[in-house]
């Protein structure tokens, strides 16, 4: 039994609950818990965060205030007693040596000793070795031989005169994870959940707050995840510093191992042939490799073939012998320089050694996250809300290893005939993992099964493109799915629209099917006249206005009003916007913005009338801060030559933009086309748009008669 020590006082919170959270305590009672919580009860103990949710989720997974802070006392005071720091291992022996008998936790790790055919484990705080193990211990638990696991161990101190026997006994060892759970309770459950709600309580899951995410931020966050619910999964993620790639491996699932690039070996990875121990891939289902990238960095050659073997066969060979495993590989590491740069002078995979800058090493990648998608992580984006116990969550989704989603689309959708078997396979692979996570249940829409195929072709051909750029040998493969009733649908990634002429270099597309249409480059100012496929880049000039529609993907960069708006709202003297969600501080700037932009077009002696219709706020409070700051622009716009009528109107539900020079703009997301951002002053963001990751949206221009 864990002794009671610290009566420590924690205040109490006052957060409340969302809709969510009620919902996910609801039918997940005990197995999630408040995701702020880890902060408090970890003070300095460096324990990683599933020990932490392993505890809380033993003592603190509720929704009751009380229970929460009873929970979390408890907690505070086993870490207190029973965590061995390194710095108070000797008060720890004395406490073992008193008591006779004393409950730690501790990384353990054993080692065989053959001269004496004993187990003998190590504890590495607490700093003593040679502690007998008994057999059966270590079979249940074969991680103990590679690397170590986080346990609860309950040792005993026997002094002996004979200075060869060592005077610690282990009494018990309970590995810190859950023991069992009931996967189709986890179904059922499931299914009372809508899809955004189940992708937030993910998200929440992870440590996150949903709402500082879009759609596809989620969705690459939880790409993560795929090692853990996928076998043999090939990840690479390569991107800014500070943006959380290693958190998820080191942090989230205690079957999950993260190392340092440059630490491995080939005994310690596969195999040590001289004693016959197997590496990590043979016991742990995700293997990553933090600070992967690094031009200049030393590579074991002999280790980078056997891991192009192992990627592709999932076999490896410990001498004449051909051993299987099913560890996930993931690398991660940091770039140096923008994609256009690399896109430019290089390619993608610019950053990593050079023996691993290879063809045959790169097609064995299932997908490639985009990290420069993703933002760096701030304080305002962690959650405060309840997620899955971290323990929970990672045997629900080591559980799933065994099944197989890959099919799934299958009924709906063919993928394109020249996809080869390598990239059919990395695909398959990304798709069931989202199916296993998103919709373990296999209630999905036409639509939601669309969406994530699309997203899995998109990593496969991201890490595809870039290969031709690197071995010319290799063949273009059109990347797209057919539809039942024939229609093509081609896949892009966000770099490609965004850079088409550093994205395509010198290499020319794949030849169009009849059912495609291949788009030209759209980065630099094009039109595309109706119905021509849907452009995405910024619009033309004023000369070369043309009736079209431009759709952009969620985090493009490079869009703006001055491109986006500006050349269609020049020479007009009268405009009208109609946009109902003009009401928050952010909202209106994007408002004073567009006037801005406008008033520094017009010539200095002419006035602008802008007609602007817009949405009530229905409280009190936020009605009267609204009325503010329209008054406010109004008062500034003047100055500058625009003169800003506004109206209310509740019936206001379309967004769109009128001029007296014949033009009509429907704007799909009105002027909030823009994530949030922290608003720094540093930040290139603040000062032009174009460096702002976009929502995704449309835009429609139509000519119309003039007024």
């Amino acid at each position: 039994m864990i002794e009671d020590g610290l009566d420590d006082v924690f205040p109490k919170s006052s957060i409340e609950q969302s809709a969510l959270d009620r919902k996910a305590n609801e039918y997940f009672p005990g197995a999630v818990v408040r995701k702020d919580l880890i902060k408090a009860v970890k003070g300095n103990a460096i324990v990683p965060t599933y020990v932490l949710e392993y505890l809380l989720g033993q003592f603190a997974a509720t929704d009751v205030e009380a229970g929460i802070q009873e929970g979390i006392d408890k907690v505070r005071r086993i870490l207190a007693e029973h965590y061995v720091h390194r710095n108070e291992s000797e008060l720890v022996k004395s406490r073992i040596r008193e008591k006779g008998r004393f409950r730690i936790i501790d990384k353990v790790s054993v080692t065989f000793n053959d001269k004496d055919d004993v187990y003998q484990a190590s504890f590495a705080n607490l700093g003593i070795n040679g502690v007998l193990v008994e057999p059966q211990t270590v079979l249940a638990n074969e991680k103990l031989l590679v690397s170590g696991v986080w346990c609860m161990c309950d040792l005993e101190y026997f002094h002996s005169d004979d200075s060869r026997v060592v005077p610690w006994t282990l009494g018990s060892l309970k590995p810190i994870q859950l023991s069992s759970f009931d996967f189709e309770n986890y179904l059922d459950a499931r299914a009372k959940f809508t899809t955004n709600e189940w992708i937030d309580l993910l998200i929440q899951s992870i440590g996150f707050n949903p709402a500082m995410f879009g759609r596809r931020a989620k969705l690459l966050q939880l790409i993560r995840l795929i090692p853990f619910v996928e076998r043999n999964y090939n990840l690479i993620e390569l991107g800014p510093k500070g943006t959380g790639k290693s958190h998820i491996y080191s942090e989230f699932s205690p079957h999950g191992m993260l190392i340092s690039g440059g630490e491995i070996t080939v005994p310690k990875l596969f195999v040590n042939n001289s004693n016959g121990r197997l590496g990590l891939v043979g016991y742990w289902d995700v293997v990553a490799f933090d600070e992967f990238a690094g031009k200049k960095k030393r590579t074991d050659k002999a280790l980078v073939d056997i891991m192009k073997n192992y990627m592709a066969n999932k076999s490896f060979s410990r001498g004449v012998e051909t051993l299987g495993a099913e560890a996930s590989m993931v690398f991660v590491g940091n770039t140096s320089h923008t994609v256009p740069y690399m896109l430019k002078h290089s390619d993608l995979f610019d950053e990593l050694p050079e023996s691993y800058h290879d063809s045959a090493f790169l097609d064995r990648l299932h997908f490639y996250i985009p990290g420069w998608e993703i933002d760096t992580i701030r304080g305002e984006m962690f959650s405060t809300g309840y997620g899955f116990v971290v323990d929970y969550i990672a045997e629900v989704l080591k559980s799933m290893r065994n099944l197989d989603y890959s099919d799934r689309y299958q009924q709906h959708f063919t993928l394109g005939s020249d996809i080869s078997t390598r990239d059919a396979d990395g695909i398959h692979k990304t798709f069931s993992g989202l199916m296993k996570l998103l919709y373990p249940h296999e209630h999905a829409t036409n639509a939601e099964i669309e969406e994530i195929l699309q997203f899995a072709i998109e990593g496969r051909k991201r890490v595809k493109d870039q290969i031709l750029r690197i071995d010319d040998t290799m063949a273009a493969v059109k990347f797209g799915f057919t539809s039942l009733d024939g229609t093509w649908s081609a896949v892009t990634t966000l770099e490609e629209d965004e850079y088409p002429e550093y994205y395509r270099g010198s290499r020319p597309a794949p030849s169009a099917s009849n059912s495609e249409v291949v788009e030209p480059p759209v980065s630099e100012p094009k039109t595309v006249t109706v119905p021509a496929k849907t452009s995405s880049g910024p619009v033309a000039e004023h000369n070369e206005l043309q009736a079209c529609h431009r759709a952009f993907q969620e985090n493009q960069r490079g869009v703006s009003y001055e491109k986006l708006l500006l050349p269609y709202l020049k020479g007009a003297t009268d405009i009208e916007l109609q946009d109902p969600y003009i009401r928050q501080a952010h909202q209106g700037r994007n408002l004073v913005e567009l006037l801005a932009l406008i008033a520094e077009a017009k010539d200095p002696g002419d006035e602008v009338m802008f007609w602007l219709v817009v949405g009530e706020e229905t409280d009190e409070h936020y009605k009267q801060k609204q009325h503010e700051m329209l008054e406010d622009i109004q008062s500034r716009a003047s100055q500058y030559g625009i003169i800003l009528d506004y109206r209310f109107d509740p019936t206001a539900h379309d967004r769109w933009i009128r001029t007296d020079t014949g033009w009509r703009i429907n704007l799909g997301r009105g002027l909030d086309i823009f994530q949030k951002f922290d608003g720094s002053w540093f930040e290139f963001g603040t000062t032009r748009q174009e460096f702002r990751q976009v929502r995704a949206f449309g835009v429609t221009y139509i000519q119309e008669d003039q007024k």
